[in-house]
């Protein structure tokens, strides 16, 4: 009885710590979605700040008891890249191999997700990768509403303090969670959205794809056009492989 009550109680303490935690560093560091983060003297000074604001959101995020997804993952999977990317991908969560190595886009799903980003002529460094959901959800389920509505602060967050010029949101949830909408992936596809300031291009998962390599096509038309917007060149290889 006596070991119930304490596990409880720790729980309960660990739960009180993350939200402090979280309250003090939103109070102190949250921009509003749309507000431009202080101004550097040198591009390099821009990239330390912006790495070390993610750090600062990622020791947050390890305490954060929102939902379970907490208790059931093996490793939060944060987000990796260039801190002052031009393109950052947003997809839905972490699946089996993400939870396991910490990083995400690392299974299969990612193994094509990283030849569509060098078809781009661009390396994942060049860019940043990161999920709606910082947690595996058990069985690689599909995210339930609330714990989509929990952890979406925290890739807001990440959006304005890398603050990309176009964000390619890959698949149905990452999409709907970052527009706001109901509207199916396929009818909001092949056009660049208005983002607080940046633009979103939504276009299909690569698990999507994996299992409709016909869609491909589609996803390369899309990729086009965030390369186009950005002024880079359009290499003539595609990611179909």
């Amino acid at each position: 009885m006596a070991d119930s009550v304490f596990s409880e109680y720790a729980g309960l303490l660990d739960a009180l710590r993350a939200r402090l935690e979280e309250e003090k560093w939103f109070g102190e560091s949250h921009l509003p979605r749309g507000a431009a983060a202080p101004a550097t003297k040198t591009s390099g000074s821009i990239v330390m700040e912006k790495a070390a604001r993610l750090a600062d959101l990622e020791k947050v995020v390890q305490l954060c008891a929102r939902c379970p997804l907490k208790k059931t993952r093996t490793n939060l999977v944060f987000g990796e890249g260039n801190p002052a990317a031009e393109i950052m991908f947003v997809g839905e969560a972490p699946g089996h191999d993400e939870d396991l190595q910490g990083r995400p886009f690392v299974g299969k799903a990612g193994q094509l997700l990283t030849r569509i980003i060098q078809a781009m002529g661009m390396q994942r460094e060049d860019v940043y990768i990161a999920n709606i959901l910082k947690c595996r959800p058990p069985e690689n389920r599909t995210p339930h509403l609330t714990e989509i509505t929990s952890c979406a602060r925290y890739i807001f967050q990440q959006i304005n303090i890398i603050k990309p010029k176009v964000i390619v949101g890959l698949g149905n949830i990452a999409v709907k969670a970052l527009l706001n909408t109901d509207q199916s992936i396929s009818s909001l596809r092949g056009k660049l959205h208005d983002f607080d300031g940046m633009k979103l291009m939504p276009t299909y998962h690569p698990a999507y794809l994996l299992r409709n390599p016909y869609s491909k096509s589609d996803v390369w038309d899309d990729i086009k056009k965030v390369l186009a917007y950005l002024g880079k060149p359009i290499p003539k290889s595609s990611a179909r492989a």
